[in-house]
């Protein structure tokens, strides 16, 4: 039999948090080794797969390996090629053209994980969009490392038809393919985890108007600031917010998942991620570990990570103002854009701003102790938030300790997160039927909002009168209706009425005496 001029495979390249079909075809030309070559725009671990290939191809039993050049077509050609994941196609393209495994052993099947120089396949960032990306393109196999077996196990649904196999080795996966005895696991679907227990509201003493604002802001999508002295419960409020959260549904649960797959964040445990996720950043990190970037390879950041959960600022004063600033774009636009040299990232961004700032430096200013920063001092600090981020966040509370009383009556028992998460998911399906998308209060589009309803008589007063103030802006007044609208929905009016806008108003007050 002759010897093919070609031989090609299917691989997978992710790009942002999807995964994008690649052809890697194989061929000889007369030539030393060393002219070999990777077309089709591969990055540097790509071009390194060259490497890593030859080595494992060494350690087959039963091939021996030809020095001449070789020649590798990643199509399309005009996508960039990027990770490890690109080893085993080339591998398996290899022993095809070498006609040691039959080429329609392959046909239709996506091979995609990291070769070690030894042989073993080695887990691979972006799994489980190159599994969704396989399926979609109508491909029957896929083939992942061993080692990426929780992400290989999440079900796609019944309607996806796509055989997903782990394979510890290269060895194994050649004898597969030659019909011989091997180590390959076929994967069987597994059912969706429960999430990990989460912070309870009922631990929470006293704090009637932060919880108040914890359960507005999850009924409505809304951002949200704590202000306060240091102990007061700020920090403890925040980490319950992810606990009144309605699950994921499974397009959300599937992004979410996706965006901790390219990230190398999956729980095996617990690999699909069906409830909203919590991010905490320190506030040390730069600009890149917030917003995403890096190179070659670009990474989703804390924002990302955060899609459709919560992103939470602990001591946002402390961040460099700079990086703060760089939120106000994805907080409009729920989706972050990188753009590199090498092309563009698009990641998605859809995140609850939860932040929480002490009054000063020593942050006495509001405690009970006294405080010894000047006045100039406490403005330079309360400045570090600037006026068009906190333009953007709906809901403010000055959290104060508790009072005695509520904190040493150990027998005093507050509502639980469930009874409150119930409340939320009532008025969540309240918005998601008025509104023509199903949004949220928080993300309805400003025709829609401004035509549902028109404020009159004594609201159309009172806004004016803020307004008039300057405690009030053109945003500011917008989102004073998305958060009356959620009131309206918690309380299950069919529109709101002068105490939801009051109570709406009275939120947008700023932290340390900044205006709406």
């Amino acid at each position: 039999m002759n010897t093919p001029h070609v031989a090609s495979v299917l691989g997978m390249t992710i790009t942002g948090v999807s995964g994008v079909p690649v052809t890697v075809e194989c061929s000889v030309a007369d030539g030393s080794p060393a002219d070999s070559k990777i077309l089709g725009l591969p990055d540097a671990s790509v071009r390194e797969s060259f490497s890593r290939m030859r080595a494992a191809l060494d350690s087959l039993d039963g091939y021996t390996w030809s020095s001449r050049k070789i020649l590798f077509n990643l199509t399309p050609a005009d996508v960039r090629k990027q990770g490890t994941g690109f080893d085993l196609p080339m591998a398996i393209a290899m022993l095809a053209y070498d006609q040691v495994i039959d080429a329609d052993r392959v046909a239709g099947t996506v091979f995609f994980g990291e070769l070690g120089l030894n042989g073993a396949l080695h887990p691979v960032r972006g799994a489980l969009p190159a599994l969704i990306a396989a399926a979609a393109s109508g491909a029957r196999r896929i083939v992942l490392p061993a080692a990426n077996l929780a992400e290989a196990s999440i079900s796609l649904g019944s309607a996806v038809d796509i055989e997903v196999m782990c394979a510890p080795t290269l060895e194994d996966l050649f004898r597969l393919l030659r019909g011989e005895e091997n180590g390959v696991q076929r994967v069987r679907q597994r059912p969706v985890s429960a999430p990990r227990a989460q912070p309870d509201l009922a631990d929470v003493k006293g704090q009637p108007v932060g919880r108040r604002a914890l359960e507005i802001a999850a009924a409505g999508g809304h951002h949200l600031m704590f202000g306060g002295p240091p102990g007061a419960g700020k920090t403890m409020l925040a980490k319950r917010l992810p606990g009144i959260l309605p699950a994921l549904s499974d397009e959300d649960a599937f992004t979410v998942t996706s965006i901790r797959s390219v990230c190398g964040m999956i729980d095996p445990e617990r690999p699909l991620q069906s409830w909203p996720p919590f991010e905490a950043p320190h506030h040390g990190a730069t600009a890149v570990a917030l917003i995403g970037g890096g190179s070659p390879v670009v990474r989703p950041g804390a924002v990302s990570r955060a899609h459709r959960g919560v992103l939470f600022l602990d001591e946002a004063a402390e961040f460099d103002r700079s990086v703060l600033d760089q939120l106000r774009q994805p907080i409009e636009s729920g989706a972050v854009t990188i753009h590199r040299a090498s092309g563009v990232c698009t990641f998605p961004a859809q995140f609850q701003l939860v932040l929480a700032a002490n009054p000063c430096p020593c942050s006495r200013a509001g405690g009970s102790g006294g405080c010894v920063c000047s006045s100039i001092t406490r403005r330079r600090y309360q400045a570090r938030l600037s006026g068009p981020l906190l333009d953007r966040v709906d809901l403010v509370v000055d959290v104060q300790p508790p009072l005695r009383g509520a904190l040493l009556d150990h027998g005093t028992n507050e509502e639980p997160s469930a009874v409150v998460a119930q409340r939320v998911l009532a008025a969540r399906e309240r918005a998601a039927a008025r509104w023509s998308d199903g949004a949220l209060n928080s993300a309805v589009g400003s025709k829609e909002l401004r035509a549902r309803w028109q404020p009159a008589d004594q609201s159309r007063a009172v806004l004016a009168k803020a307004y008039d103030s300057g405690r009030l802006t053109g945003r500011g007044y917008e989102r004073v209706l998305r958060v009356a609208w959620t009131l309206a929905d918690l309380g299950a009016r069919t529109a709101p009425a002068l105490d939801d806008l009051v109570e709406a108003l009275a939120f947008r007050q700023r932290a340390f005496g900044m205006a709406a």
